[in-house]
């Protein structure tokens, strides 16, 4: 859960400072193979995406981590098993991990296409 209340914490700062936050965590976890759950490399990334280092402390407010666990409860009630993870709304599937593009864009042209079938009938 520490990603995504570093997450969490740049989001409260701005949509920017999010954007930012997440490409640097997708980066080093992804492209890098860091650990994202160290608090040296979670700081690191904070820096990195260029946020003031007296903010990173948003990363321990009490309410942001009650927020996270319970969407992390949620979450895995749903299925997920790691990230990133998509849920279309309305749909219980989930589709979670690094896919093409065109995994999601099928995926989301056919829940579209099973929309406008069941308005026809």
């Amino acid at each position: 859960m520490p990603p995504h209340l570093l997450a969490k914490a740049a989001a409260s700062i701005s949509d920017e400072a999010f954007e930012r936050v997440h490409e640097q965590l997708l980066h080093a976890y992804f492209a890098e193979s860091r650990d994202v759950s160290d608090p040296a490399t979670l700081r690191a990334i904070w820096e990195t995406a260029g946020l003031d280092p007296a903010e990173f402390e948003r990363a321990n407010d009490p309410a942001l981590l009650r927020q996270v666990a319970e969407e992390h409860r949620a979450a895995i009630e749903a299925g997920v098993t790691g990230v990133p993870a998509v849920q279309l709304e309305g749909q219980d599937v989930v589709i979670t991990g690094a896919h093409p593009r065109e995994l999601y864009q099928r995926w989301a042209r056919r829940a579209l296409e099973g929309a406008t079938h069941a308005e026809r009938s």
